[in-house]
């Protein structure tokens, strides 16, 4: 078989994946904008912790269904890491655990978030589009959809910097932040070396960062509608969080 010669080196790889974090990313969206310069109320932020905890909640499903889908035990050990990170060994313990002492932070019963009963359609039906990416795409876009970890640690630190500065009473909340400042590089160290391990052709490289544009997409699309139905114009759809019902607009 001959080579293929539009193969771009691993540096170049790199490169175009970072650079589809910079366009793409949502670190740049408003909603995080205002966040980060302490223009959120804090009913603003309860729906931004009530709406994110359903894509939380699905990030182990995710990493369970790219378990699945592989037959590589070196690859399965590696991979399942990320299912502790977020279940945790025991009841209490996790990431899921710790961004609901976030949601609790902010002043939400833990009851009203697990139940996921006013979750936005916008946010149900990106994140549930991730679902399918990593069911229905091929191994490889599956796992490449999770490099967005090479953007999250520096948003993460940003981010914990400002909710300490402009929302102090978030304090007791931040550990999830402060657990994914080591585990997303060790995980995303993983994942870029199997992925340009992995992808053999030009085509396939496509198909990383292709996957990982989506990805991007579908982060940037459930602030979209956070950002519509608490910030502009303000309109939260029929059964979703109301910032009036909780007492805090």
């Amino acid at each position: 078989m001959s080579p293929d010669t539009d193969l771009l080196p691993a540096e170049e790889l790199h490169t175009r994946l970072q650079s589809i974090g910079d366009q793409f990313y949502h670190h740049r969206h408003p909603f995080h904008l205002l966040m980060h310069e302490g223009k959120l109320t804090r009913g603003q932020l309860q729906a931004w912790a009530l709406n994110r905890f359903y894509y939380q909640s699905r990030i182990p499903i995710k990493d369970s269904i790219i378990l699945s889908r592989s037959c590589d035990p070196e690859f399965r050990r590696a991979w399942r890491k990320r299912l502790v990170d977020h279940d945790g060994n025991h009841p209490g313990d996790g990431g899921i655990e710790r961004w609901l002492r976030l949601a609790e932070a902010t002043g939400l019963s833990r009851y009203r978030v697990v139940h996921n009963r006013e979750i936005l359609p916008g946010v149900r039906y990106a994140v549930d589009a991730y679902l399918d990416l990593v069911s229905h795409g091929t191994l490889l876009e599956a796992v490449s959809s999770s490099l967005t970890e090479l953007f999250s640690a520096r948003l993460i630190a940003l981010r914990m910097d400002r909710l300490r500065k402009h929302y102090p009473w978030l304090e007791s909340g931040l550990a999830y932040f402060q657990a994914r400042l080591t585990q997303a590089p060790e995980d995303v160290s993983f994942t870029l070396d199997w992925v340009t391990q992995h992808a053999t052709t030009r085509a396939e490289q496509e198909l990383v960062m292709d996957a990982l544009r989506r990805k991007c997409d579908i982060l940037w699309a459930q602030l979209d509608a956070i950002y519509y139905a608490y910030v502009e114009p303000g309109w939260p759809p029929p059964g979703a969080y109301l910032v009036e019902e909780a007492g805090a607009a």
